[in-house]
Order: C-alpha cells, then sequence, then structure tokens
C-alpha cells in the first residue's frame, strides 16, 4: 500500500472571535476610546509581526500572534494601537521627520519607539493587562509625561534598543507608508471627515469623564476641542527679524567648523549657527480671565515650546494682572503659578519682559484685551492671543466703571484669536 504523501501545512486562519473579544473586552475597560476602537477596520495579514495600523485606520493583523496572545493582552494591543492613531503620530512622524532632516527605516524605527513611550507610560493598568514587550520610557532611562517629539530628542539607537528592532506598528505610528499596506485608494478606510468625526466623539467621551482618565488623554482631550494656534508659522517674522540682524539670534559652534578654517592650517573656528528666538510669554492673570482661559494658555505656552524646537531654555512666562509678577523659565508648563486676579495693566507685562536678560525677540501676550497697551512699539516682535469674549446682557468690561472701554490691541501687534480655528486677524 503506498503511503499518502504528506500534506501541505495549511495557513493558520485568523481567529477573529478571539480578536473582537479582545477588542470589547478593550472597550469595556476604557469605555471612552470605545467610537475608536469599533471604527478600526480589520485586515488579515501575515506580514505584520503582531498587529498594525495605517493612517486611513485599517488594523492589520497577524493570525499567529492572535493564537499565541491571551485575550486580556489583546485588548492592550487594540488600545495602543488605536491610540497611535488618535494621536496623529503618523502626522507628527511626517512633520518632525522634515523639520529635523530624518529619513530612512531606522529613524522611522525611533519615531515608532518614541511613539509607544508616549502611549504606553499610563495606558495600562484599571482593568487593562500591559502587551508582552511593551516599550514604555523607564526602559530606556526616560522620563513618564512626555510627548513623542520630547522622547525623540532624548535617545538614539543602540545596543539598548536592538532588541525592539522587530517592532513594526505602521504608517499609523510614525507615517512611513509599508509595502503591505493598502494605501489611500484601497478598500476599508476612512475618509479624512470620518477619522474627524471619530476623533471629536472619543474627545467629547473624556471631557466628560474628569478625574478617571490619564494625564495624557486629558492633554490630548484639551487640544482637540481647543487646538493650539500654528505658532511656528506666527513666530516666522519673529525669527526671520531674529536673526537678519549682526549679532541677534546668531551664537558661534564649534559643532561645525567654520569653512574658513582651512584658510588658517592648525586652527578651527567656530561658525556662526542661527538660533531660534527666545520668547516672553506675558499671561494676563487678571480676575476678568477664567480658569479655563488659563488652562488655554499653558496650552498655548506647550505649544510655543514646541515651535523653537522644544526648546524650554527659550521660553520664559510672565503672569501679569495690574503688577508684573516674577519671570519664570519654562520647565513644564504645569508647574507654572499663575498668580494674580486683580485688575489688568500689561504695560508692566511688557515693561518686566523688556527687562529680562537675555532679552526677548518676541513677546507674546495672552490676554482678554482689557487693559491698556504700550504707547510705543517695543524693540521687538510682539503676538497677542485674545480669548473670546461673550457680550451677554449685563455684561460690562470694567466692573468698578461702567464707562470703561479697553483699547483694542495696537497696530504693531499680530493679533490672533485663542480658541478659533487657526489663522490671524
Amino acid at each position: 500500500m503506498t503511503p499518502h504523501p504528506p500534506s501541505a501545512p495549511t495557513l493558520l486562519a485568523l481567529d477573529r472571535d478571539k480578536l473582537f473579544a479582545a477588542r470589547l473586552l478593550a472597550a469595556r475597560a476604557r469605555p471612552y476610546l470605545a467610537d475608536a476602537l469599533f471604527a478600526l477596520r480589520t485586515v488579515e495579514s501575515r506580514r505584520v509581526p503582531t498587529m498594525a495600523v495605517d493612517r486611513n485606520w485599517r488594523c492589520y493583523v497577524s493570525p499567529a500572534f492572535v493564537a499565541r496572545t491571551p485575550v486580556e493582552e489583546l485588548a492592550g494591543v487594540w488600545v495602543h494601537e488605536v491610540s497611535h492613531l488618535l494621536r496623529d503620530h503618523h502626522g507628527r512622524g511626517d512633520r518632525f521627520a522634515r523639520e529635523h532632516g530624518l529619513s530612512g527605516p531606522g529613524e522611522r524605527l525611533r519615531m515608532n519607539i518614541a511613539a509607544d513611550c508616549e502611549i504606553n507610560d499610563d495606558a495600562f493598568g484599571d482593568g487593562l493587562v500591559r502587551p508582552d514587550g511593551a516599550v514604555e520610557p523607564r526602559l530606556l532611562g526616560l522620563p513618564e509625561g512626555q510627548l513623542m517629539e520630547d522622547y525623540l530628542r532624548g535617545f538614539r539607537l543602540g545596543p539598548h534598543t536592538q532588541d525592539l528592532a522587530w517592532l513594526d506598528c505602521g504608517s499609523g505610528a510614525d507615517g512611513l507608508e509599508r509595502e503591505w499596506e493598502l494605501g489611500p485608494d484601497g478598500a476599508h478606510g476612512l475618509s479624512a471627515q470620518e477619522r474627524d468625526v471619530v476623533r471629536f466623539r472619543v474627545a467629547q467621551g473624556l471631557t466628560g469623564r474628569p478625574g478617571s482618565v490619564p494625564k495624557g488623554w486629558r492633554r490630548w482631550a484639551e487640544e482637540v476641542f481647543h487646538p493650539p494656534q500654528p505658532w511656528r508659522e506666527l513666530l516666522g517674522a519673529a525669527v526671520r527679524s531674529a536673526t537678519s540682524g549682526p549679532g541677534v539670534g546668531e551664537d558661534y559652534s564649534y559643532s561645525r567648523p567654520s569653512r574658513r578654517s582651512a584658510a588658517v592650517p592648525g586652527t578651527v573656528l567656530p561658525s556662526l549657527r542661527r538660533r531660534p528666538p527666545r520668547v516672553c510669554v506675558v499671561i494676563d492673570t487678571s480676575g476678568s480671565v477664567s480658569d479655563t482661559e488659563l488652562g488655554s494658555a499653558l496650552l498655548e505656552v506647550a505649544a510655543i515650546t514646541r515651535a523653537v524646537g522644544g526648546r524650554r531654555d527659550l521660553v520664559s512666562v510672565l503672569p501679569c494682572d495690574a503688577v508684573a509678577q516674577t519671570v519664570h523659565q519654562l520647565c513644564r508648563a504645569e508647574g507654572i503659578p499663575l498668580l494674580g486676579g486683580g485688575g489688568t495693566d500689561l504695560r508692566a507685562g511688557f515693561a518686566r519682559a523688556l527687562r529680562s536678560r537675555p532679552r526677548p525677540d518676541v513677546i507674546v501676550v495672552l490676554t482678554d484685551g482689557q487693559t491698556p497697551w504700550p504707547s510705543e512699539r517695543p524693540p521687538c516682535r510682539t503676538v497677542v492671543g485674545l480669548f473670546p469674549r461673550q457680550h451677554e446682557a449685563g455684561w460690562q468690561d470694567d466692573e468698578e466703571n461702567p464707562d470703561y472701554a479697553p483699547d483694542s490691541p495696537p497696530e504693531w501687534a499680530r493679533v490672533v484669536d485663542i480658541g478659533s480655528p487657526p489663522g490671524a486677524r
């Protein structure tokens, strides 16, 4: 009797029941993410090591990974992958790569690791199991609570990261499309409008649960409802002004020797390098400014810091009502004491900012506008961010003087509306 030839190995089928049971567990553990979890389009793929997402909200799933991973850990992976998309790691990765001249798979792996650190430092616990191999900041000797961009500045690939070479969360984590992704014209993707709707719904769910969500998610939800102004563009004129004059916005550096060194054998000359502008942010802390507006001001301070390349040493904060307070060098926006509560006279803030050493290249004023302004243009660029004011029945600008009408910001200031869609007046 001739034995039957050995049968060809059968491909492992994706256990969708197990996969979707894990998604349901994830939604129960993190109900504010349910809209996003169920919006993901599942695509079976044997080319991804675990699970991965693309920027069009498709989730690529390895059947072998699902088979060997407990449901409780799969739930954590669901939350991790959808977090990449909600936090726009693909768009942020693209921007960071352009701004810093990064290219190649090594740098994209570094972005994926940094994005994972942003998510994983407070993602697990409270009913959600940490997946095996999840990257956390402490494993790289980095502090918790930072953004992807901060982590990218804090580490480089090396022996301590060689065990992470397998990591691949897809273009949804770093912006670089993979050959196994379906692309923008493939099936089952979400449109830009559908993606925005999902983000808005998740942000609504988060703001309705004060005190019960991690700090990183609260920060994200606040920025969805109140996107900070595009400070890189708003400070653009100030950057050009600060770097155009001799000695302003410039410094000598040996990190890249001057080309003139060739003319002086045996001598290394420093090159003149341009730096981002020094920014002093004057925050109106008078009684007419609400706690919500002060919170918005801190969001803008964080955005300004990112606009100057994350250089906290270049950003200072000055609380001011009728009297200027102490100038604070920026360490963390959350630690700035916004003292005040009386009347408003931001002229004191301008004067104190201009006495700072070194003098700022730009003054950014965040205010409700109920203040007198300096009569002369300061010797630096000025951007005024105005909090919106609702002129309801019985509302008046100054309780002590019903006839008081605040001056409009001067013509020499660039004016933007805080809390409105990005753009300037």
